[in-house]
This record gives structure tokens, sequence and C-alpha cells, in this order.
């Protein structure tokens, strides 16, 4: 909009000022009581991706009929399907499985494992759920001459096809029908046997499944027995095959000991070995000696050294060495003694007094003595370190040859030695297998069962499936899951938007309004007309946010648009329009939408004459204009006119502004409803003519997509949308707790819904008088 439509303002003295630049209700476009939201307009929050439990609980309400259906869907299935189950019976038996009795192979013994192993205990398992033992019952109860019992329990469309043809081979189709019968009895009772372990205990519970009771008694105490007589089987075929195992290989190790031992007699003759123990030979041993010797001796010349040293210096006289010796300690005496008596007698004689002189010469002569034995010591010490480092050297040359003795040992005793550890392992094999060969002996038959029933199997007298509550209950179950997850999918699969608060969040734009969808016993019109309705109040609401959306309250010029057509921006064009009027203000309603005009219609008025008229010229505003008394007071409509061809360029000329500067010096309130923003530039173009732009949003029907697609078009051509109203909002259909009832009023006027509402006229006395405009 240009400098000269700038809308103007009043002030209290009734001069006209420059109303102020108008800013888009996008963070407090109430000042500081906030906007719809308290603090403004939230942010949409990308780190938050935790559980919300009202997006679930929305899903909950919205899609109820279809969850319970899915459910109750379930739910049959899962009655037929019990329905058609045939009653099974199960019967228990217990048994305490103790630890293995016989273990050949551990030094011989017969005896008890430790009871807690669960390899063992796992192993116990699985014997009796295998093939071989549901054979053994089978054999037991001769199944597998019955074939009434596999027929019965494995009926299929394959089995019915081939029971209709006859036997061509008799005998020998009846002798592979045996074979398949105890094959397909095991495998019957293999898939109707559980084993469950009891916890904490050695004991395990068998459990069969059947459709006769008798026989799954049957078949568990089978079960029992057959374990019991498998397990004695098993230990005796151990300690016979143990037997004539460990005598085969008794025999074998005994001529490979004896061979062993002669060639390592012989090698050791032929290469001259001694060994002096068992680990070592005289020359090892004499090597260990002397490496002994050398490291105390090495010890001993490290110690002496270190006291030559310290004695080197010559001003060294404190050190152990010196002060031990009871020589230079009597000689520190007397000098001290003498040095004493020089400093005595210093106070009063000279140092050249004879007597004087007399005891320096003394303490000199002390002095050399001192040193004479210092020299001496040094000596000494220096001697013994040389004593000690020419016997180490002597050492090491002794080492030097005993190990190069030992080095040629090792050389010639490498073949000696493989023949002496196999020697050993042979002996060691062979002392080992004896002495379990004669325990296994001794104990084959001695050990007892670890095997023994507890309880046998009991007579089931109810069958234990079908559970037709247990399967009614998991059907439920799984019928709300699968619903609430069809619900889910379907739920974000729907891009459009359902609430003002997804709308908020997606256009960071100020909900101004929302607009309820009317109830099924009251048509949209009615409820249009209806003061007392919710969709009267809920305009009102939004009349109400439109005054204070800008900072000098209602923007004189206002835009109506929404992203696609049929979003209710025509009805809301009108119920704004309507609601000013009555309030006093001169309110021109102008339909904008050159290419599908509908205002005239909603209206009762002609289309003969309006917009497109005036922007080619070929009438003044005045012609354009119908006054619409009969609707509204102050209200004067200005229909579209006729389908013009070119409808972008005739709203981008200067007419359209020449229009509006000229109508804001007659009326108060100017409103165009616009088209909608996706396909055309004709929203763009009035958008950017008029003061404000409000972006009508109807709930459930427009993706996310087309309306940021729409508010970007409208910001590139600097529209100022100062917030959205939301239309055809069902707060219960669309699961959000968004309630429409109202309780309102003010002393005498108080109203509540049931209560007559007071006559327009009353309205407007009490109403106070609207500004002059420009």
């Amino acid at each position: 909009m240009n400098e000269n439509s700038k809308p103007d303002g009043a002030n209290p003295a009734g001069e006209l000022v420059q109303a102020p630049q108008t800013q888009p209700a996008l963070q407090q476009p109430y000042g500081q009581f906030g906007g719809y939201f308290p603090g403004g307009v939230p942010q949409e929050n990308h780190d938050d991706m935790g559980l919300d439990l009202r997006v679930y609980l929305r899903i909950l309400i919205v899609h109820k009929w279809l969850i319970l259906g899915i459910a109750g869907a379930f739910i049959a299935l899962g009655t037929l399907y019990a329905l058609m189950q045939t009653p099974l019976y199960n019967s228990t038996t217990r048994l305490q499985i103790d630890a293995e009795g016989s273990k050949i192979v551990k030094e011989g013994q017969i005896g008890s494992e430790n009871s807690r192993d669960r390899n063992f205990l796992e192993t116990q398992y699985r014997q009796i759920q295998s093939r071989a033992m549901a054979g053994r019952v089978v054999s037991k109860l001769e199944l597998g001459r019955s074939p009434h019992f596999s027929e019965r329990r494995s009926k299929s469309m394959v089995g019915s096809i081939k029971s209709l043809f006859g036997s061509v081979f008799g005998d020998k189709k009846k002798k592979e029908t045996v074979d398949v019968w105890e094959k397909r009895s095991a495998g019957i009772i293999r898939r109707n046997v559980a084993v469950t372990p009891i916890g904490r205990s050695r004991l395990v519970d068998i459990s069969v499944t059947d459709q006769s009771p008798e026989m799954a008694r049957r078949i568990a105490d089978a079960y029992a027995n057959s374990t019991i007589a498998a397990n004695i089987d098993k230990r005796f075929q151990a300690n016979s095959y143990a037997k004539s195992f460990l005598e085969d290989k008794i025999g074998q190790l005994k001529l490979r000991l004896e061979a062993s031992t002669k060639a390592q007699i012989d090698f050791a003759q032929r290469e001259q070995i001694v060994e002096v123990d068992k680990n070592a030979s005289i020359a090892q041993t004499n090597l260990a000696a002397a490496n002994t010797a050398l490291g105390l001796l090495i010890s001993q010349r490290i110690k002496k050294e270190q006291s030559w040293k310290q004695v080197q210096s010559d001003k060294v006289i404190n050190l152990p060495q010196f002060l031990t010796s009871s020589v230079i300690g009597g000689l520190r005496d007397e000098r001290n003694k003498l040095a004493t008596q020089y400093r005595e007698k210093r106070k009063i004689f000279k140092p050249d007094y004879p007597n004087m002189v007399q005891i320096n010469d003394k303490i000199k002569e002390t002095d050399q003595q001192i040193a004479a034995e210092v020299r001496a010591i040094k000596s000494s010490l220096k001697a013994d370190y040389e004593s000690a480092l020419a016997q180490e050297e002597t050492m090491k040359a002794r080492i030097e040859v005993l190990r190069t003795a030992v080095l040629d040992l090792q050389k010639r005793s490498i073949r000696y030695n493989m023949l002496k550890r196999e020697v050993e392992t042979n002996r060691s094999l062979y002392d080992g297998l004896l002495g379990r060969y004669k325990k296994v002996d001794i104990a084959a038959g001695v050990s007892s069962n670890n095997i023994f029933i507890i309880d046998k199997g009991n007579l089931p007298i109810r069958p234990s499936s079908p559970k037709l509550k247990l399967t009614l209950l998991m059907s439920l179950v799984l019928g709300l899951f699968a619903g609430f997850g069809v619900a889910f999918v379907m739920e974000h699969m729907d891009d459009t938007i359902k609430s003002p608060d997804d709308l908020q969040e997606i256009t960071g734009l100020t909900t101004l309004g929302i607009i309820p969808i009317v109830g099924e016993d009251q048509s949209f019109e009615e409820a249009f007309h209806d003061p007392m309705s919710a969709v009267s109040e809920a305009y009102r609401t939004l009349a109400t946010s439109l005054q204070l959306s800008t900072a000098h309250g209602l923007p004189k010029t206002l835009t109506i648009t929404s992203a696609e057509a049929a979003e209710g921006k025509s009805s809301t064009s009108i119920a704004i329009a309507r609601h000013f009027a009555s309030m006093g203000l001169k309110v021109l309603l102008i339909d904008a939408d050159l290419r599908n005009a509908s205002l005239h219609k909603k209206l009762g008025l002609s289309n003969t004459v309006g917009l497109s008229t005036y922007l080619t010229g070929s009438c003044t505003p005045p012609e354009a204009m119908q006054p619409a008394q009969a609707i509204q007071q102050n209200l004067v409509f200005m229909a579209s006119g006729p389908l013009p061809p070119n409808a972008a360029d005739l709203l981008s000329g200067t007419q359209l502004h020449s229009l509006l500067t000229a109508s804001m010096e007659v009326f108060d309130f100017i409103m165009m409803d616009g088209p909608p923003v996706l396909g055309l530039a004709d929203a763009q173009l009035l958008s950017n003519t008029t003061e404000a732009t409000v972006f009508v949003v109807s709930a459930g029907n427009s993706p996310k997509s087309r309306i940021l697609g729409a508010l970007q078009r409208l910001r590139m051509s600097q529209a100022r949308v100062i917030g959205t109203v939301m239309t055809k909002f069902g707060a219960n259909k669309s699961g959000y707790g968004y309630g429409y009832g109202y309780g309102y009023g003010y002393g005498k006027n108080q109203l509540t819904y049931g209560q007559q509402a007071p006559s327009e006229s009353q309205q407007l006395e009490e109403q106070p008088p609207p500004a002059s405009g420009a």
C-alpha cells in the first residue's frame, strides 16, 4: 500500500493523526496479555520427541469406532477358532533326576556328579524330547499297530485323498502302512509332549496332551517308564564299551612303553649321559653353582668398589671407613685437645711466643699422622677392591668354560630328552588306564538308577484346551492393538490440519478465531443468523481478536483469503462485516474474487455491476456499490461484477489503490473477500494493497504443504498476515478438548443460553459510539 493509502486514526481530541505502522501478530499480538498462547507463539521444538499421550488419546477418540470394529472382528474370529478346535486333555507325571550314576572316564570313578550341573539336566530334558524316546513309547503302548491313533490325530486333505485309493500291492502296502503309522504316531507324541523343569530342584514334569484323557495318562506314564529304562540301558552299554575300550588301549600302551624305555637307555649309554637327579646333569649342576658363586663375588666387588671410591678424595675424613678406625679416632681427640689449648692461650700470648709455637708444631704433627693413617686405609680399601675384581674375573672365565660344556651336552641331550619325555608320557597313560580299568571292572554293576517317578500321570477330567475365555481375551487385546495400529497409520498418513494447535505450530501465526462445525440438527445458515449459537459467538470472538491485532486497533483495510476454495472465507468475511456494522461502523464489503464470486449469492444481491466494472473504468465507485441495509445497518456491498478475462491485470493496476484510498474517507472498515492463494496471483495482489490479511484454514481439509506454500507466496508479496482463522472445527470429532459453551454478561444485561437476546437497537444504544473515520 502506498503512502497515501495508509489508514488514519483519531486522537481523543478528534484530530486526524497518522496511524502507526501495522505489525503482523506473530509474537505478541495482544501486547502484554500475549496471543492465543500465553507468552506469544510457541516455536516448534524438534528436540522434544518424547511420548505425547494426548496425541494417542486423540487418535483413540477420533477412530474409536474403527478400533472397536477391528477388535470385534478379532473377537469373532477368536470365538470361531475356539469353537472349531477339538477338546484336548492334559496329563502330567513328575520325575526326579539325580546326578549321573556312572562316569567312566573321570579317574575310573562310578559315582555322583554335581546335582546342579545345568548341562547334565539339559541333556536329560533333550533326551526325553528326542525321537528315540518317542519311538520307545510307541513300541511300549503298541500304538504303531493301531492306525486309529494316528489317523484320528493327523487328518489332512492329502491323507483323505490317499485314503480314497485302494491298495494295489496288498501285503507290501500293509507293511509300509505299519511303518508309516509308527513314524506318524511318534511324531504326534513328540508334538504333544512338554518337558517343564521345576525351579531350584531336580524335579521335572512331563505333560502329555491328547484327545482322549485315558490315552494322555497312559502316554505320560509310558514316558516316565521309558525314560528310566533308557537311562539303565545307557549305563550298562557305557560300562561294557568302557571295559573293552580300556583293555585295547592298555595293551597298546604297554608295547609303546617298553619300546621307548629301551631306546632311552641305549642312547644314554652311547652318548655317555649321566643324570645327577631327575632334572639336571653334572655339568648343569656345576654351572648353576658357579653362577651362584659369581653372584656373591660380584656383590662383594661392588661393595668394595663403592668403599674405595668414597675415600678417593683427600679432603674426605668423616666417612665410616675413617670414623671406625681407633688410630684416627685417638689422633683426632689429641688434635682437638691441642687446638683447644692453643685457643685458650691465644687470649694471653701471641702466636710467636715459644710455648704457642710448640703447641702449633704439635697440631701440625698430629695432622700429618692423621693424613698418613688415611692414606693407609685408602691403600687397604683399594687392595681389597682389586682382589675382589680379580676373583670375579677368574669366576667369569670358569663359568664360560662350564657354559661351553653345558651347551655341548644340551646338543647331545636333545634326542635323549625326547626319548625321556616319551617314556614318561607312555608310563603315565599306562598307569592311569590300568587304574581306571580295575575300578570299572569292580563297580560295573554297582551303580544305582538316578531317575525316579514322584507322581504318576493323572486322569484329566476337564479339557485343557481350547480355553474360551483366554482366547477371547487374547483376541480382544490383539484386536485393540491392531485397531490402534491401523488408526495410527491412518492418522499419520493424513497430512491435513486438524486443530488450532497444529495450525499455530505449522504456521507460526496467532490463531485469531476458531469457528466450530455446525451440528446435524442445524444448518450453517441457521447457526450463522442465530446470535446465541456457538458459530455466532465464535465469529464475535474473531472480531474481538481483530480489534486487538494491531497497535492502533482494528485494521482499516482487511483481506480474507485461504489456500484453497471452500474453506469458509466468504462466510467469515460476511460475519466480520456484519459484526462491525452492527457496532455502528460504516463497513464496505468487497467481493474481490473476480473468478468465482459467491458473496452476492449469500447476500441475495445483484452481480451485474461490481469491482471488475470499476477496475475496467466502466463506472465510478458509488455506481459499483449496493446498500445492504436489509441485511445489516451501516453495511455497503460491492459485488465482484462480470467475469473479466484478465483479473490479475486489473488487480495489479492503480485503480484498486484509488478505490481503497477514496473508500477510507467514507467508511470506517473495508473488508475484501479474496480468492484462494494457490494457483492464482489475485490473492497476493489484494493482500499487498490492504493493511492486514487474515488466512482462513478449514479443519481437516487443507494439507500442511499447501498451507505453507500459500503463506510463503503471501510473504513474497509483502503481505502483512496478522493471524489465522480455523473453520469447520469439530472438537469432539477431532479428539481435542475445545468446548464452546458461553455464559457472559454484566449487570442487568447478563445473558445465558436459553434467554432471549436484546434487540439490535438496544445493543446499539448500550454500545459506546465508534471513533469517527477520516
